[in-house]
């Protein structure tokens, strides 16, 4: 990787949802601040600026990173996949992850659910018919306040053809 003027900006082209976009960072900017500052892909939330709640996450050439710890110069010539992605891939409906997300009220605030429904549909694709135990643990990298997960796992468990009883409570 060439050597970056620390106090210039620099030109970060990538392929953002399929299509090429272009836009100027520093080298220390992150790539959840370009994504949302520079190029509008406002899906891509920053909640704690640490990699810890996950609500940043992407899929950086199909495997999920978090945005937040990633730098945008990083991602030069790199195909970037947010949350306003899944529908455009999808002919411009939902997913059926998040018609499954719909169906089982996985999402109160939502603030969250970018993040999740990036880092499951690159963790799907890899395990395509996870146990509830593994699942549970592929979600506790991720923070959310106001599900409980309970919905998130039934919407998952539904998608992949293991719906668990509605009745039946989930513990992250």
């Amino acid at each position: 990787m060439p050597v970056l003027n620390a106090d210039a900006r620099h030109t970060v082209t990538i392929t953002l949802n399929g299509r090429p976009r272009s836009g100027q960072a520093h080298p220390r900017l992150l790539l959840s601040d370009f994504l949302r500052h520079e190029l509008g892909a406002h899906g891509t939330r920053v909640g704690c600026e640490h990699g810890v709640c996950g609500a940043c996450t992407v899929r950086l050439d199909g495997v999920a990173v978090r945005a937040c710890l990633t730098l945008a110069v990083q991602a030069d010539g790199r195909r970037v996949d947010t949350v306003e992605g899944l529908a455009e891939a999808n002919q411009g409906r939902m997913t059926a992850l998040q018609e499954a997300f719909r169906r089982h009220h996985a999402l109160q605030c939502g603030f969250c659910t970018a993040g999740i429904l990036m880092s499951l549909s690159d963790w799907l694709e890899r395990t395509p018919n996870p146990t509830e135990e593994d699942l549970r643990d592929m979600l506790s990298g991720h923070l959310c306040r106001c599900t409980g997960y309970a919905g998130i796992v039934r919407a998952v468990m539904d998608v992949t053809g293991q719906a668990i009883p509605s009745g039946e409570t989930a513990h992250v």
